[in-house]
């Protein structure tokens, strides 16, 4: 693996399309030097969870990484998450393998045996220990979105590139597996295969009402539910609104608890509108006019939007739809004919698996030509043969990873944006260079929120970082 010069980082950096990227100055030095490849880099799990232990099963199998400690508020959850690690190097023939347990994370980003990350923490909790942990030099794998708001976005973007940290977002949908479908239906639409772009109907799926009403409850034993909700607003416990208690596999609560994550439209969203914005060269940049309405869940445990209906309005005349109605995926429709891409029926390696009898598949077109395989002198993506070895490569090469915070905090832009659209229920206009709605006090006020108390105000680590 041959460490590119900084010259040749910014070249390849701007052909690609990725933005310019402030380059680490400081790598621990067993990832340095001829024999680099050869190293290991030292990972901590921060949150083992569902999502958690995905991202620890798959950062183990990478030659890369090490995997030296988790960590996490749930003690069940945190030996289990142990345990998971340990015995993966037990069945790879290692014998007296020891992980260590952490239960908070300040613990985990002051240690330096530690090179990177992994924040698989519930949204809202994304922000304050992933600026943290930036500030505090260590590289980042974040799940998406990759934050809980705007404001946050652009906190943790600054955090980034002061430090000079390589973040990756958990937007795997950007990598050759397991979903290769999106990478070649936003290649084949960057590359002008359908013409010019005209709409783009994307499908997010939708949440209904559990049907259980919000009853407080017992905070478990195993749980630091106080530093669990973190910047959210004061509340007492329910499991329904948190994690399972007897699972780790199960569906979280606070995916639909808008004190949590802000529903579908970030969940979903953050990989679809990644992929959309992506393939129509606007991963920089972001809509224009957001009209929306929703109908969000009330008297319930669940608190986010149920039925949906946005429309972002894009330069060139583009115009995103997003609609429960609408298959999940992304149909990219232009004046000369349509490409739909989505991640059902395909296989762990990626590929066009049938979806059903009827041979639906996860990559369709109007016309099967404008799949056929692109030109020599075609605009490319990064290669990602894996979404968390291309974070380990990036970190040891010295070079950008695919989902970038500089993208990726404008992917979260839209789909936040569109969540404030549906709060206030008329045409809102963004603009995108200033991150900023043009002249909507309302509007902007909903980019952030204040924390709960100044332990979790990330603003405050900003400025007491000297970053603000």
């Amino acid at each position: 693996m041959k460490v590119q010069s900084r010259r040749h980082f910014l070249k390849t950096a701007a052909r690609a399309g990725l933005g310019l990227l402030a380059l680490p100055t400081l790598l621990p030095a067993r990832l340095l030097g001829a024999d680099a490849p050869g190293k290991k880099i030292q990972i901590a799990q921060i949150g083992c969870g569902r999502m958690g232990r995905s991202d620890l099963g798959n950062v183990m199998t990478e030659p890369l990484a090490r995997v030296v400690a988790v960590c996490d508020l749930d003690s069940r959850r945190l030996a289990a998450g142990r345990k998971f690690v340990e015995d993966f190097y037990a069945e790879q023939g290692e014998s007296s393998v020891h992980v260590k347990t952490y239960h908070d994370y300040r613990e985990v980003l002051a240690s330096p045996e530690i090179d990177a990350v992994i924040v698989t923490v519930p949204d809202h909790s994304h922000a304050l220990i992933a600026i943290q942990a930036a500030i505090a030099g260590k590289h980042l794998y974040v799940q998406k979105p990759v934050t809980y708001s705007i404001a946050e976005a652009i906190g943790l973007r600054r955090a980034v590139e002061a430090r000079n940290v390589i973040l990756q977002t958990g937007s795997q949908q950007r990598s050759e597996r397991p979903w290769g479908s999106f990478r070649k239906a936003s290649e084949a639409v960057r590359n002008g295969r359908i013409g010019q772009v005209q709409t783009i109907r994307i499908g997010l799926g939708l949440d209904r009402p559990s049907g259980k009403r919000p009853v407080p409850m017992r905070v478990p034993e195993n749980l630091d539910y106080e530093r669990w909700l973190g910047p959210a607003p004061e509340q007492p416990y329910l499991e329904g609104r948190v994690h399972p208690e007897d699972s780790v596999a199960g569906r979280p609560g606070w995916i639909t608890t808008e004190d949590f994550g802000l529903g579908l439209i970030t969940n979903w969203g953050a990989h679809h509108v990644d992929i959309a914005q992506w393939a129509i060269g606007q991963e920089l940049g972001g809509p224009q006019t957001v009209e929306a309405q929703a109908a969000f869940i009330k008297d319930d445990w669940m608190t986010v939007h149920s039925t949906y209906h946005v429309e972002l309005g894009y330069p060139k005349g583009v115009k995103m739809v997003m609609d429960p109605q609408f298959e999940n995926g992304i149909r990219f429709e232009g004046d000369e004919g349509w490409i739909f891409c989505t991640r059902s029926g395909e296989s762990e390696a990626g590929g066009d698996t049938p979806l059903d009898r009827a041979s639906r598949r996860p990559l369709r077109a109007s016309d099967a030509l404008l799949l056929s395989p692109l030109g020599g002198n075609a605009h490319r993506w990064m290669p990602s043969r894996t979404h968390h070895g291309n974070w380990l490569e990036s970190i040891a090469a010295h070079r950008p990873p695919i989902a970038p915070i500089q993208q990726s905090a404008r992917s979260l832009e839209a789909c936040a944006a569109a969540w404030i659209g549906m709060k206030l229920k008329r045409r809102l206009t963004w603009d995108a260079a200033a991150e900023r709605f043009v002249g909507d006090a309302a509007a902007n006020a909903l980019r952030g929120r204040k924390a709960r108390s100044p332990e979790y105000d990330f603003e405050l680590v900003l400025k007491k970082a000297g970053l603000v």
